[in-house]
Protein backbone atom coordinates (compact mmCIF):
# COMPACT_ATOMS: atom_id res chain seq x y z
CA UNK A 1 0.00 0.00 0.00
CA UNK A 2 1.49 3.64 -0.99
CA UNK A 3 0.83 5.63 1.83
CA UNK A 4 1.25 9.23 1.05
CA UNK A 5 4.14 10.91 2.57
CA UNK A 6 4.41 14.30 4.42
CA UNK A 7 6.27 17.12 2.95
CA UNK A 8 8.42 19.12 5.14
CA UNK A 9 7.40 22.52 3.60
CA UNK A 10 3.93 21.83 4.03
CA UNK A 11 4.44 20.68 7.38
CA UNK A 12 6.23 23.93 7.90
CA UNK A 13 3.36 25.85 6.91
CA UNK A 14 0.93 23.68 8.54
CA UNK A 15 2.44 24.36 11.72
CA UNK A 16 2.92 28.17 10.95
CA UNK A 17 -0.50 28.51 10.57
CA UNK A 18 -1.49 26.83 14.05
CA UNK A 19 0.68 28.64 15.90
CA UNK A 20 0.02 32.17 14.21
CA UNK A 21 -3.49 31.71 14.24
CA UNK A 22 -4.34 32.91 10.83
CA UNK A 23 -3.30 31.93 7.45
CA UNK A 24 -1.56 35.75 6.61
CA UNK A 25 0.23 35.57 9.67
CA UNK A 26 1.35 32.07 8.79
CA UNK A 27 2.06 33.41 4.78
CA UNK A 28 4.28 36.46 5.94
CA UNK A 29 6.00 34.05 8.88
CA UNK A 30 7.27 31.23 6.27
CA UNK A 31 7.46 33.88 3.13
CA UNK A 32 4.55 32.80 0.96
CA UNK A 33 0.77 33.85 -0.37
CA UNK A 34 -2.30 33.21 1.68
CA UNK A 35 -3.26 31.59 -1.16
CA UNK A 36 -0.47 29.09 -1.32
CA UNK A 37 -0.57 28.40 2.12
CA UNK A 38 -4.22 27.75 1.63
CA UNK A 39 -3.51 25.35 -1.48
CA UNK A 40 -0.84 23.29 0.51
CA UNK A 41 -3.66 22.43 3.11
CA UNK A 42 -6.18 21.85 1.25
CA UNK A 43 -3.88 19.07 -0.79
CA UNK A 44 -2.71 17.89 2.74
CA UNK A 45 -6.01 17.63 4.08
CA UNK A 46 -6.92 15.50 1.52
CA UNK A 47 -4.29 13.16 1.26
CA UNK A 48 -4.92 12.29 4.81
CA UNK A 49 -8.29 12.07 4.67
CA UNK A 50 -9.00 14.55 7.65
CA UNK A 51 -10.06 18.17 8.07
CA UNK A 52 -7.23 20.03 9.80
CA UNK A 53 -8.68 23.33 10.55
CA UNK A 54 -11.87 25.00 10.89
CA UNK A 55 -11.64 27.71 8.86
CA UNK A 56 -13.18 31.35 10.22
CA UNK A 57 -13.68 34.63 8.71
CA UNK A 58 -10.95 35.54 11.15
CA UNK A 59 -9.16 32.31 12.73
CA UNK A 60 -7.93 29.00 12.12
CA UNK A 61 -8.46 26.68 14.73
CA UNK A 62 -7.66 23.04 14.84
CA UNK A 63 -9.51 20.54 14.86
CA UNK A 64 -8.68 17.37 17.02
CA UNK A 65 -6.68 15.35 13.94
CA UNK A 66 -5.05 18.98 13.10
CA UNK A 67 -3.67 18.74 17.33
CA UNK A 68 -2.65 15.22 16.70
CA UNK A 69 -0.69 16.43 13.66
CA UNK A 70 0.71 19.51 15.51
CA UNK A 71 2.56 17.20 17.60
CA UNK A 72 4.23 15.38 14.68
CA UNK A 73 4.45 17.45 12.22
CA UNK A 74 6.83 19.94 14.87
CA UNK A 75 8.37 16.40 15.84
CA UNK A 76 9.38 15.45 12.35
CA UNK A 77 10.80 19.47 11.69
CA UNK A 78 13.10 18.84 14.83
CA UNK A 79 14.26 15.62 13.33
CA UNK A 80 14.83 17.21 9.74
CA UNK A 81 16.92 19.92 11.49
CA UNK A 82 18.69 17.61 13.80
CA UNK A 83 19.89 15.37 10.96
CA UNK A 84 20.40 18.44 8.77
CA UNK A 85 22.36 20.10 11.54
CA UNK A 86 24.76 16.62 12.24
CA UNK A 87 25.84 17.01 8.21
CA UNK A 88 26.32 20.50 7.72
CA UNK A 89 28.02 21.99 11.19
CA UNK A 90 31.31 21.60 11.97
CA UNK A 91 32.76 19.34 13.95
CA UNK A 92 33.20 20.10 17.88
CA UNK A 93 35.47 18.00 20.00
CA UNK A 94 36.45 19.03 23.30
CA UNK A 95 34.82 19.79 27.11
CA UNK A 96 32.88 22.12 28.94
CA UNK A 97 31.67 22.49 32.70
CA UNK A 98 28.45 24.02 33.28
CA UNK A 99 27.00 25.04 36.79
CA UNK A 100 23.23 24.97 37.48
CA UNK A 101 20.80 24.73 40.56
CA UNK A 102 19.17 21.61 41.73
CA UNK A 103 15.46 22.44 39.45
CA UNK A 104 17.21 23.69 36.63
CA UNK A 105 19.76 20.82 36.76
CA UNK A 106 17.06 18.18 37.12
CA UNK A 107 14.00 19.83 34.90
CA UNK A 108 14.97 21.41 31.98
CA UNK A 109 19.14 21.04 31.56
CA UNK A 110 18.24 16.99 30.77
CA UNK A 111 16.68 18.17 27.32
CA UNK A 112 19.22 20.54 26.88
CA UNK A 113 22.15 18.55 27.37
CA UNK A 114 20.15 16.01 25.35
CA UNK A 115 19.97 18.09 22.35
CA UNK A 116 23.29 19.19 22.57
CA UNK A 117 24.81 15.44 22.35
CA UNK A 118 22.70 14.78 18.97
CA UNK A 119 24.28 17.85 17.81
CA UNK A 120 28.09 17.95 19.08
CA UNK A 121 28.64 14.31 20.03
CA UNK A 122 32.50 15.04 20.85
CA UNK A 123 31.93 17.60 23.40
CA UNK A 124 32.32 16.30 26.49
CA UNK A 125 29.94 18.17 28.96
CA UNK A 126 30.72 18.15 32.79
CA UNK A 127 27.47 19.23 34.83
CA UNK A 128 27.92 20.46 38.45
CA UNK A 129 25.01 21.01 40.53
CA UNK A 130 25.25 23.50 43.48
CA UNK A 131 24.00 26.95 44.66
CA UNK A 132 24.61 29.81 42.92
CA UNK A 133 27.10 31.55 45.43
CA UNK A 134 28.93 27.91 45.19
CA UNK A 135 29.02 28.12 41.22
CA UNK A 136 30.26 31.58 40.82
CA UNK A 137 33.15 30.85 43.12
CA UNK A 138 33.76 27.55 41.03
CA UNK A 139 33.37 29.73 37.88
CA UNK A 140 35.60 32.70 39.27
CA UNK A 141 38.53 29.42 40.02
CA UNK A 142 38.39 28.10 36.70
CA UNK A 143 36.44 25.06 37.08
CA UNK A 144 33.64 26.06 35.48
CA UNK A 145 33.02 27.81 31.95
CA UNK A 146 29.55 28.91 32.58
CA UNK A 147 27.03 28.92 34.99
CA UNK A 148 23.37 29.25 35.78
CA UNK A 149 22.91 31.76 38.69
CA UNK A 150 19.19 33.17 40.45
CA UNK A 151 18.69 36.02 40.80
CA UNK A 152 16.57 37.99 43.24
CA UNK A 153 13.90 41.43 42.07
CA UNK A 154 16.65 43.51 44.80
CA UNK A 155 17.11 45.87 41.82
CA UNK A 156 20.94 45.16 41.09
CA UNK A 157 22.19 44.72 37.59
CA UNK A 158 22.34 40.91 37.67
CA UNK A 159 25.66 39.17 36.18
CA UNK A 160 25.42 37.44 33.24
CA UNK A 161 22.69 37.45 30.41
CA UNK A 162 19.34 37.24 31.79
CA UNK A 163 18.10 34.39 29.87
CA UNK A 164 14.74 33.53 31.83
CA UNK A 165 12.65 35.92 34.21
CA UNK A 166 9.32 34.31 35.71
CA UNK A 167 7.40 34.72 39.17
CA UNK A 168 7.61 32.34 42.12
CA UNK A 169 4.56 31.49 43.20
CA UNK A 170 3.37 29.12 46.48
CA UNK A 171 3.30 25.43 45.77
CA UNK A 172 1.55 22.51 47.58
CA UNK A 173 -0.05 19.01 47.22
CA UNK A 174 -3.15 19.28 45.75
CA UNK A 175 -5.64 19.57 48.51
CA UNK A 176 -3.24 20.84 50.52
CA UNK A 177 -4.49 23.08 53.89
CA UNK A 178 -0.75 23.51 54.89
CA UNK A 179 -1.54 27.33 53.64
CA UNK A 180 -4.34 27.35 56.12
CA UNK A 181 -1.96 27.26 58.99
CA UNK A 182 -0.78 30.20 61.20
CA UNK A 183 2.36 30.30 61.82
CA UNK A 184 2.60 29.19 58.25
CA UNK A 185 5.03 26.51 57.44
CA UNK A 186 7.39 26.98 54.71
CA UNK A 187 10.07 24.78 53.50
CA UNK A 188 12.96 26.47 52.27
CA UNK A 189 16.75 26.48 50.94
CA UNK A 190 19.75 27.65 53.57
CA UNK A 191 20.80 31.79 54.48
CA UNK A 192 22.20 32.88 51.04
CA UNK A 193 18.79 31.44 48.59
CA UNK A 194 17.94 34.46 46.65
CA UNK A 195 14.04 32.88 46.87
CA UNK A 196 14.45 32.48 50.88
CA UNK A 197 15.27 36.26 50.75
CA UNK A 198 12.48 37.35 48.42
CA UNK A 199 9.49 35.00 50.01
CA UNK A 200 10.44 35.71 53.64
CA UNK A 201 10.60 40.03 53.01
CA UNK A 202 7.18 38.99 51.01
CA UNK A 203 5.65 37.31 54.23
CA UNK A 204 6.91 40.17 56.56
CA UNK A 205 5.65 42.98 54.41
CA UNK A 206 2.19 41.37 54.68
CA UNK A 207 2.36 40.78 58.46
CA UNK A 208 2.12 36.76 58.06
CA UNK A 209 3.05 34.73 60.78
CA UNK A 210 5.32 31.83 59.67
CA UNK A 211 7.75 29.02 60.69
CA UNK A 212 10.27 27.66 58.70
CA UNK A 213 9.63 24.22 59.21
CA UNK A 214 12.03 22.37 56.84
CA UNK A 215 15.11 23.17 55.02
CA UNK A 216 16.91 21.67 51.82
CA UNK A 217 19.16 22.87 49.30
CA UNK A 218 17.94 20.23 46.91
CA UNK A 219 14.20 20.81 45.76
CA UNK A 220 13.36 17.29 46.52
CA UNK A 221 13.65 17.94 49.82
CA UNK A 222 11.27 20.98 49.79
CA UNK A 223 9.27 18.86 47.21
CA UNK A 224 9.08 15.81 50.07
CA UNK A 225 7.73 18.30 53.02
CA UNK A 226 4.80 19.39 50.00
CA UNK A 227 4.23 16.14 49.16
CA UNK A 228 3.21 15.26 52.62
CA UNK A 229 1.14 17.99 53.29
CA UNK A 230 3.72 19.80 55.97
CA UNK A 231 4.51 22.85 54.08
CA UNK A 232 4.24 25.10 51.12
CA UNK A 233 7.44 26.27 49.47
CA UNK A 234 8.07 28.92 47.03
CA UNK A 235 8.59 27.49 43.54
CA UNK A 236 9.11 28.64 39.75
CA UNK A 237 5.28 28.77 38.27
CA UNK A 238 6.65 26.85 34.92
CA UNK A 239 8.23 23.97 37.01
CA UNK A 240 5.24 23.08 38.76
CA UNK A 241 4.03 19.46 38.07
CA UNK A 242 1.47 17.29 39.50
CA UNK A 243 0.43 16.05 42.35
CA UNK A 244 1.88 19.50 43.25
CA UNK A 245 -0.10 22.39 41.98
CA UNK A 246 0.32 26.61 43.05
CA UNK A 247 -1.82 27.34 46.10
CA UNK A 248 -3.67 30.68 46.71
CA UNK A 249 -5.05 32.20 49.66
CA UNK A 250 -6.40 35.41 50.58
CA UNK A 251 -3.32 35.49 53.02
CA UNK A 252 -0.40 34.66 51.00
CA UNK A 253 1.28 37.72 49.33
CA UNK A 254 2.38 37.36 46.21
CA UNK A 255 6.52 37.05 46.25
CA UNK A 256 7.74 38.55 43.17
CA UNK A 257 9.86 38.03 39.75
CA UNK A 258 12.67 35.93 40.10
CA UNK A 259 15.71 35.98 37.27
CA UNK A 260 18.15 32.87 35.96
CA UNK A 261 21.42 34.78 34.47
CA UNK A 262 24.14 32.66 32.20
CA UNK A 263 27.40 34.15 33.78
CA UNK A 264 30.50 33.00 31.08
CA UNK A 265 33.62 32.69 32.02
CA UNK A 266 35.13 33.14 28.52
CA UNK A 267 34.28 32.72 24.77
CA UNK A 268 35.40 29.46 22.25
CA UNK A 269 32.91 27.53 19.53
CA UNK A 270 32.44 25.09 22.15
CA UNK A 271 31.33 27.33 24.59
CA UNK A 272 29.58 29.19 22.37
CA UNK A 273 27.43 26.08 20.93
CA UNK A 274 26.32 24.91 24.51
CA UNK A 275 25.43 28.71 25.67
CA UNK A 276 23.17 29.27 22.59
CA UNK A 277 21.46 25.94 23.48
CA UNK A 278 20.69 26.42 26.99
CA UNK A 279 19.35 29.87 25.69
CA UNK A 280 16.94 28.18 23.06
CA UNK A 281 15.90 26.63 25.86
CA UNK A 282 14.55 29.26 27.90
CA UNK A 283 13.42 30.97 25.05
CA UNK A 284 10.69 28.19 24.55
CA UNK A 285 9.82 28.22 28.02
CA UNK A 286 8.23 32.09 27.34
Amino acid sequence: MNMPLLDNDVLRSFVAIAEHGTFTSAAKAVHRTPSALSMQIKQLEQNLGKTLFIREPRRATLTAEGEVLLDYGRRLLRLNEEAVQYFISPTLEGKVGIGTSDDVGTRILPEVLAEFARSYPAVLVDVVVGSSKQNLARLDAGELDMTLVTVADEGRVPRGEVVHEEPLVWAGREGSSAYQRSPLPIAMAHEGCAWRRMTLRALDRAGIPYRIAYTCEHCSGQEAAMLADLAVAPFPQSLIRPPLKEVAGDTLPEIGFYQLALVRRGSNPVNDALASHVKDAFQSLR
